[in-house]
């Protein structure tokens, strides 16, 4: 079978692989329908995913049918199309041990530190696939794995309705905390760069939008909040003082949400935090939440079709990559597919 893996950065091959085979703990045979390239994707290509290890077929955000289970396997059947959580945690450590198995100590994700999606057929266990809703196209779908990570940062974040929400960035990721952010009640300020982004935010639930090339931040933030700042930040974007920005923002006891994996060194100071009692949080991944976001989509609270921009062929990898490194404004998601 063919899949797309990256051998070193900036070197992206289709390769021969071999294909994968039910065991008693990989019981479940995926045949691959579509996988999504994320930012995280993009920074194991360009070489600035501090959690890359090369080489490796990458992809996180896998949607396929199954084929073929195992003995004993009840929660899918051949036929069933599923979607397959990306978290591979070893249950015996502290983190896992307080259930909060996305940070395991021994933590490997599948197209990250173990290969992933952009495979024509991949295996794992049972109690990482989930049934998708029917109306849901394999393509559309495979947002749902966004929507976990969206879910995981307001989670983090404690987001209720009393709260007024600064989400710094609105491309693929933030796109998707804000339809999750909505659902809370909560206040939404958007600040981007591309104007065309800030008006479908506000088409899509944010309150307020701040054009970071025309306008001022700082001055923008009081207005919106009455010059107390925003009791919830997110980082979105992650630039090399976007974390220096949030802390200045956020009011006293908010709470910064951090999703970025830049090393990159950032000047911050203990007194920004401090003199504010503020809450910094990694949020990394998801914890069990793809049963969460299939069932806000069931239940009508949740629409993620329409959220794809583009689709390629999963042999034309290189000229779906270099299609996004071109940073046209049209691209919002882009999908591979699989025949």
């Amino acid at each position: 079978m063919k899949g797309i893996q990256i051998v070193e950065p900036y070197q992206l091959k289709v390769v021969d692989l071999q294909k994968p085979v039910i065991t008693e703990t990989d019981n479940v045979l995926i045949k691959m329908k579509a996988a999504g390239i994320c930012g995280s994707d993009m920074g194991i290509y360009h070489g600035t995913n501090a959690a890359a290890v090369y080489p490796r077929v990458i992809g996180h955000e896998m949607v396929g049918e199954v084929e073929e289970v195992g003995a004993g396997v009840t929660k899918v059947k051949a036929g069933d199309r599923v979607i397959v959580d990306q978290v591979v945690k070893c249950g015996e450590c502290y983190a896992c041990k307080i259930n909060r198995g996305n940070v395991c100590h021994n933590l490997k994700v599948r197209g990250v530190h173990i290969d992933g999606g952009y495979q024509e057929y991949i295996a794992v266990p049972q109690e990482d696939c989930y049934i998708l809703p029917k109306n849901l196209s394999n393509e559309d779908a495979v947002m749902i794995e966004p929507t976990t990570i969206a879910i995981q940062s307001c989670s983090r974040a404690e987001l209720s309705k009393e709260d007024t929400l600064f989400l710094l960035g609105c491309g693929a990721l933030g796109s998707s905390i804000l339809k999750i952010a909505r659902l809370s009640g909560a206040t939404i300020i958007v600040g981007d760069v591309i104007e065309e982004k800030l008006q479908e935010a506000m088409e899509h639930g944010a309150h307020y939008t701040i054009n970071l090339l025309k306008e001022d931040i700082e001055s923008k933030i009081k207005e919106y909040t009455g010059g107390y700042g925003p009791t919830v930040s997110i980082d979105a974007v992650c630039y090399n003082d976007s974390l220096t920005t949030l802390l200045n923002l956020t009011g006293n006891a908010g709470r910064v949400i951090t999703m970025g994996f830049s090393v990159a060194p950032t000047e911050i100071t203990q007194y920004s935090i401090t003199s504010k009692e503020l809450d910094v949080r990694g949020s990394r991944l998801q914890n069990k939440k793809f049963q969460e976001a299939i069932d806000l989509i069931n239940e009508g609270n949740l629409d993620l079709k329409g959220s794809v921009s583009h689709t390629f062929p999963v042999l034309d990898a290189q000229k779906a990559f270099d299609f996004i490194d071109s940073k046209k404004p049209s691209i919002r998601k882009v999908v591979l597919t699989f025949d």
